[in-house]
């Protein structure tokens, strides 16, 4: 499962999930404009920064977008 930690208005979230529609990827987002969802981050990742994704299955979490959308293409790509 893959959980993207995105914030409203934010034009980097915005790249991301745009690649998460382009892909077809069902994603999980959590907005951290709820205080309890920017706490979690903050404790899973250590910074309030986002996007944050983080997929459980392959074990992997990160901050960046573009390295997220490199990422996403590299491994939910129509090449696997």
């Amino acid at each position: 499962m893959i959980t993207l930690y995105v914030k409203t208005g934010c034009p980097f979230c915005a790249a991301v999930l745009h690649k998460v529609e382009e892909l077809g990827i069902e994603v999980e987002q959590k907005n951290i404009a709820d205080d309890a969802v920017a706490n979690e981050l903050i404790e899973k990742g250590g910074k309030r920064q986002v996007p944050y994704l983080v997929d459980s299955e392959r074990g992997v979490e990160m901050y960046e977008s573009s390295d997220i959308n490199d990422y996403l293409d590299e491994h939910y790509g129509k090449g696997e």
